[in-house]
């Protein structure tokens, strides 16, 4: 059992890393499209739009936002603890930072290649491809400095750290995979394993369920 957290900069080609990354395990792949269907079973239906309206929602430092957060949270340790997962986004790496047997991953690239990019799959002017860029940098470095006063880049929270300007995403899949299968080798016998997490019934079954996949990978 493992699990892979992604963060990564928009741009980076971190979601096709990340999904490459989990069908070459034949891991979970977990995004927010899933978060979104499981947190909506407990009623957070509006949650898309609460997170699309940082930083103005995750700024006010109300019970509203911190219940948000707190079942968030509750969901990715939920996923965690189910197993052979890849969970990319939702500050999975500072949420699931004590456990042992997850690899904390960091994709980054220069900004004018995030931008280059951003032209070349949305089909937009540099002008527009140049604002998207900035206001999605500013959402998720908002999400997680307010709601985890952690920096949204700091490079010490992640186990690697890969450049995909200058890196290939097939290389830094092959990377990734290779990080998990060391890691299935020598754990950190200083640290809890993420099976250890404890997760209520009801959350442990809609999990399972959204993932269709009943097996708890211990």
């Amino acid at each position: 059992m493992a699990v892979i957290t992604i963060s990564r900069d928009f741009g980076s080609e971190g979601d096709n890393i990340a999904e490459k990354t989990a069908q070459t395990l034949d891991y979970h792949f977990v995004d927010k499209e899933f978060f979104s269907m499981v947190l909506s079973k407990y009623g957070l239906i509006e949650f898309d739009r609460e997170y699309d309206a940082l930083p103005n929602f995750w700024e006010k430092f109300d019970k509203s936002r911190d219940d948000v957060v707190d079942m968030l949270n509750r969901v990715v340790r939920a996923v965690a603890q189910h197993g052979n997962v890849v969970i990319l986004g939702r500050s999975g790496f500072e949420v699931l930072k004590e456990f042992a047997d997850i690899v904390h991953v960091r994709l980054q690239a220069p900004f004018p290649v995030r931008i280059t990019r951003v032209m070349s799959e949305l089909k937009l002017p540099f002008e527009q491809a140049e604002k998207f860029v900035k206001e999605n940098d500013k959402v998720h470095m908002a999400f997680v400095q307010e709601n985890y006063k952690m920096p949204w880049d700091a490079i010490h929270a992640f186990d690697l750290v890969v450049n995909t300007g200058k890196i290939s995403p097939d290389l830094a899949t092959s990377w990734l995979v290779d990080a998990v299968k060391a890691l299935r080798v020598i754990p950190d016998p200083n640290k809890p394993l993420a099976s250890s997490i404890e997760v209520d019934n009801i959350l442990k079954t809609t999990v399972s369920d959204a993932l269709k996949c009943k097996s708890i990978h211990n």
